[in-house]
């Protein structure tokens, strides 16, 4: 179309300068030298044009370009979107599916109706927390705020406690020193999964140990949770909460985890941070429940 619209004009123009250009040498027009100046003339006004439109015909198409890469942006966000959503939900998802097969192949073996329905009732448990993290992993990757869908009073060494027990490791000790009444408002499945995701990174790393602590102060309740490994390499430390950061050794993390973690403790008006090499802290504002 711009094409078409320069040519019209260019004819346009040329006729005008033409017809200039024939006025001045009419009187020359009948001597082979005033049809020499005249065609150079024609020529000198073309090849004029045609300069003019150079930078022109150059301004639209980078600004065509530009266009192009601005409107093809979002399509390339959403497709690595997608792609962090897939990677994400695998991460996530990895450990309820596991635990449900494992709860349904125990609950077909027993003969006892008791413990079947012990067991169904925790396979009906661990699915609704796996519909929950989807959510959870939707949000991430639509960059929004994972805000807690639930506000309630949480014992936070109670959920330490409770992520330790289940995180048991074959040569992994857990040490937990949590104090009494360290409560949080929250959501305490997501509460719990910030608990689990930190124990779970620690126990990667650790080589015999992983201590956990609860504490409060006027203000804050703190988890900590520290291995005995040999730390985050100096140059991850900063860029540790990222998606998709890992250590080089680490082949079995995903690099998802604590990007989940600080997500969550930052809906609960919170933070999780790196202290030292190997220290990870979640401090959340502390609820006092009447």
């Amino acid at each position: 179309m711009l094409v078409i619209l320069l040519a019209v004009l260019d004819a346009a123009a040329f006729w005008y300068l033409a017809g200039r250009d024939h006025d001045l040498v009419e009187p020359l027009l009948g001597t082979p030298v005033g049809q020499a100046v005249y065609a150079a003339a024609l020529r000198r006004d073309a090849v004029a044009l045609a300069l003019l439109d150079l930078p022109l015909l150059l301004v639209c198409g980078l600004a065509s370009y530009a266009l192009a890469v601005v409107s093809v942006r979002p399509l390339v966000a959403a497709r690595e979107r997608e792609a962090r959503f897939a990677a994400e939900a695998a991460h996530e998802l990895r450990t309820p599916l596991a635990r449900i097969a494992s709860l349904a192949q125990s609950g077909r073996a027993v003969a006892d109706d008791a413990a079947r329905d012990e067991a169904f009732a925790r396979i009906v448990g661990t699915a609704v927390d796996a519909s929950g993290t989807i959510s959870d992993l939707l949000a991430l990757v639509r960059e929004e705020r994972v805000a807690p869908k639930l506000s309630e009073p949480v014992d936070l060494g109670t959920v330490a406690r409770t992520a330790a027990d289940a995180a048991q490791h074959d040569g992994i000790s857990y040490d937990v020193n949590a104090q009494a009444e360290c409560w949080v408002e929250g959501d305490a499945r997501r509460l719990r999964r910030l608990a689990e995701n930190l124990l779970e990174n620690a126990t990667r790393h650790a080589r015999e140990r992983v201590s956990i602590g609860v504490a409060r102060d006027d203000t804050q309740i703190a988890l900590s949770v520290e291995d005995d490994g040999p730390g985050v390499p100096a140059e991850l430390r900063d860029r540790i909460f990222e998606r998709f950061v890992r250590a080089d050794d680490d082949e079995r993390g995903s690099g998802l985890g604590l990007a989940i973690c600080r997500a969550i403790a930052r809906a609960h008006g919170g933070d999780v941070v790196l202290e030292g090499r190997n220290r990870f802290v979640a401090r959340l504002p502390r609820f006092e429940p009447t």
